[in-house]
């Protein structure tokens, strides 16, 4: 479980964030959305202490997130970028290797798992395992990224905006995986993204964020039905939703 509680953000001119309180179950897949600038990015960051609240505290398992050791905490935590975020002198296999190894992890059991799960992303070990960045396009990259994140077995799995970089089919066929890869695995995923029509197809819950404010905090079918104020009504009222 993770939970913000009066969590805010200020810069000398700007307040980034304004007294956020969101409680997120264990196993929840939740949605942050909103435009450009709301704080989506800022929450997630957060969580493995890339930036710290100048207000409040953000709590996993009922204990501070600052309380974690730092790299304990950022190595259970999987974190998947817009930018892709490859090393590109490394193999497709080196790369997903990386936070196993930093875990510990024997070279058969990296090795083994690397190969289940580029099975699962449709990107066959075979085929692909000794092929570098340049050689896969942009939503290859991305599955392989997802593999890097989740390979660890992470209790936590941030995406900021992974697919927004990728085409129109590249980012359905990617929305469908991550939601079965998270129900298969059951990890808490954290989503952010500026797009309603992701939001409502990935989201348990989605939380809905206005200049630093969450106002509201509902499955899909409430936000739609009963949207909090105007903001809200606007931003998911323009989409066409299936």
């Amino acid at each position: 479980m993770i939970e913000y509680k009066h969590v805010a953000l200020r810069y000398t001119e700007k307040d980034i964030l304004k007294d956020v309180n969101l409680r997120i179950e264990d196993g929840e897949f939740m949605v942050l959305v909103g435009p450009s600038g709301s704080g989506k990015t800022t929450m997630i960051k957060m969580i493995n202490r890339l930036l710290e609240p100048t207000d409040g505290n953000i709590y996993m398992d009922e204990k501070r997130i600052k309380d974690y050791d730092e790299r304990e905490l950022r190595l259970s935590t999987g974190y998947v970028l817009q930018a892709i975020a490859l090393f590109p002198n490394l193999t497709v296999a080196e790369n997903i290797a990386l936070i196993p190894e930093m875990k510990g992890w024997g070279k058969e059991r990296v090795a083994s798992k690397t190969v289940e799960l580029l099975e699962k992303v449709g990107l066959p070990a075979s085929d692909y395992a000794d092929r570098k960045p340049h050689e896969l396009s942009g939503g290859e990259q991305q599955r392989v990224g997802i593999v890097r994140a989740m390979i660890g077995e992470p209790k936590i799995l941030l995406m900021d905006e992974p697919f927004s970089a990728l085409d129109a089919i590249s980012r359905k066929q990617l929305q469908a995986l991550t939601k079965d890869l998270h129900k298969e695995f059951g990890m808490t995923t954290i989503f952010v993204t500026h797009d309603t029509d992701e939001a409502l197809k990935l989201g348990d819950r989605i939380a809905v964020l206005e200049e630093g404010e969450i106002v509201q905090v509902a499955d899909s079918k409430t936000i739609l039905a009963q949207p909090a104020n105007d903001f809200v009504a606007d931003l998911f009222g323009g989409a066409h939703h299936v």
